[in-house]
């Protein structure tokens, strides 16, 4: 398998995912701007979508895939088709008594995650409302989650990559078509979430089916539960959860700070996450997303070569397109933040906060992404509590630094904690592996690192001054002429970035990789 290609392939979708990601939050900015009603919907939203992260996604995907792996490459299809049945009967009845269980205990969750909501009645009463809409969707993401560890182990990237597409085109459609006839427009957002959660359980089954893993979820749990291979992701998905709920406890912290912070601070941090998003998925979701797979069938082959050329490949590619990205968000925050949202209820004191925490995304980007990349490293290995340990250290680190950067900063200063933790967690991360020699650096880096620099220092120059020539506030009025400035200064941006990099020597074809 061509894993330069395939990269290219989940990117490809990953993309079309964050495109149809930003039309929606154009949407959102025009129409409800950032108010004290979009900060209710972020809040209510993200309660199950952290929830999501935690039980469906992150910890399960991480317990769960390496197992599934070594049961495909070493037991054959009927034990491996067994021990999915079996684990989706335990986490689907699980889910459902999650659900039931928020649904009632809304308000008492709402109040936990933004305590600042709770001076203004109206905005708290509907962030309990479209939580309690929108719940269920963490029982339709377990089944998505489910199926993407399955297609993924069988190379199967097309459609997990795509199934994010199918909730941003809900929301579009609710921003477009219901929101403007509801009392309460915000509210569509919330029905579009249970409707995007229903289309995208039903875009896995035709996949699921083709290749004969599509789950049967029975009521017998006893037996379910007695099936070791169970047991063995349970096992596993126990440190899991404590390493995801780190992540997701530091963003509920940071929610609760930025209510209480001056109305609008959610949703700017929202707006800046959007477009950081684009850089963190387009590498560091979609490469984890390949590799993980590749490492597990490496480590189930007992191929440590292999294993360690793998990350290093994930690694130079990280570098190659974080660093510039991280540039990017640093030096163009205004003229992005104005381009993308400044219309509409969207003002331009919400451009300069959001591009402020935008700013400070950009210092933590490299790692964000690359703890994406080095994590794996240890579960493709089944082992979780290294990262566990790590992760609980970087939230303490987190928390002290919110201490001392919010009151400088503000909501600005949350985003910036999160970026320099996400630092730390990246290089305590790689001393790991470098101690247990699960990664051997392979030569070339210190060259490698040396041409980076220099054209992220071309790539920087040129566009502080290229975009300097724009007044991006000023030109709201004129929209085509902003979108075409936009394009003109990254398409020089980039020219300079790539071009500076094949002078110096750089040819793609260093990072083609073939995996077995």
């Amino acid at each position: 398998m061509n894993l330069h290609k395939t990269l290219a392939t989940v990117s490809g979708m990953t993309m079309l995912s964050r495109v149809t990601g930003l039309v929606r939050e154009l949407l959102f900015a025009r129409a409800f701007g950032a108010s004290a009603y979009t900060d209710a919907f972020n809040v209510a939203f993200r309660i199950p979508n952290l929830l999501r992260r935690l039980f469906a996604e992150g910890a399960f995907s991480q317990a769960f895939v390496p197992i599934l792996a070594e049961y495909k490459n070493q037991k054959g299809e009927e034990a491996t088709k067994e021990l999915v049945d079996h684990v989706a009967t335990i986490l689907m009845w699980a889910l459902l008594l999650t659900c039931l269980i928020g649904i009632v205990g809304a308000p008492v969750v709402v109040y936990l995650i933004a305590t600042g909501l709770k001076a203004d009645k109206p905005a708290f009463d509907a962030s309990v409302l479209m939580t309690r809409i929108m719940f269920p969707y963490i029982g339709f993401m377990a089944f998505v989650a489910l199926s993407g560890g399955i297609l993924n182990t069988w190379r199967q990237f097309r459609v997990p990559a795509v199934t994010p597409v199918l909730l941003n085109l809900s929301f579009i459609a609710a921003s477009l078509f219901a929101a403007p006839y509801m009392e309460q427009p915000v509210y569509a957002l919330a029905f579009a979430v249970v409707l995007g959660g229903i289309l995208q359980v039903a875009v896995q089954l035709p996949a699921l089916r083709k290749i004969g893993m599509l789950p049967r979820i029975g009521i017998n749990l006893k037996l379910a539960w007695k099936d070791p291979g169970v047991r063995r992701v349970l096992r596993q998905m126990v440190p899991a959860t404590v390493a995801v709920s780190v992540a997701q406890i530091s963003i509920i912290i940071n929610t609760n700070i930025a209510s209480r912070q001056v109305s609008g601070s959610v949703s700017w941090l929202t707006y800046a996450d959007r477009l950081m998003e684009f850089p963190t998925a387009l590498l560091g979701v979609a490469l984890g997303t390949v590799l993980l797979p590749s490492l597990a069938k490496a480590h189930a082959e007992g191929n440590p070569t292999e294993y360690s050329a793998l990350l290093d490949w994930g690694l130079r590619l990280t570098f190659l397109l974080a660093l510039p990205s991280a540039v990017g968000l640093i030096t163009l925050s205004e003229p992005l933040t104005s381009t993308l949202f400044h219309y509409g209820k969207f003002d331009a004191e919400s451009v300069r906060m959001t591009g402020q925490a935008l700013i400070a995304y950009g210092v933590g980007l490299i790692g964000l992404i690359l703890v994406k990349i080095l994590a794996p490293g240890f579960y493709a290995k089944q082992d979780i509590r290294t990262p566990v340990k790590i992760a609980i250290g970087v939230l303490i680190a987190t928390q002290i630094m919110n201490l001392i950067f919010v009151p400088r900063f503000a909501h600005a200063g949350l985003a910036l904690s999160v970026g320099v933790g996400a630092c730390l967690n990246a290089v305590f991360l790689y001393i790991g592996l470098k101690r247990r020699g699960i990664y051997v650096a392979h030569s070339g880096w210190l060259l490698f690192l040396l041409r980076l620099c220099g054209a992220l220092f071309l790539l920087a120059g040129v566009a502080l001054w290229t975009a300097g020539h724009f007044d991006w506030v000023g030109l709201q009025s004129r929209p085509l002429l902003r979108v075409a400035a936009l394009t003109a200064v990254m398409g020089a941006c980039g020219v300079t970035y790539f071009g500076a990099l094949i002078a110096m020597g750089f040819r793609f074809r260093d990072f083609k990789r073939i995996s077995s």
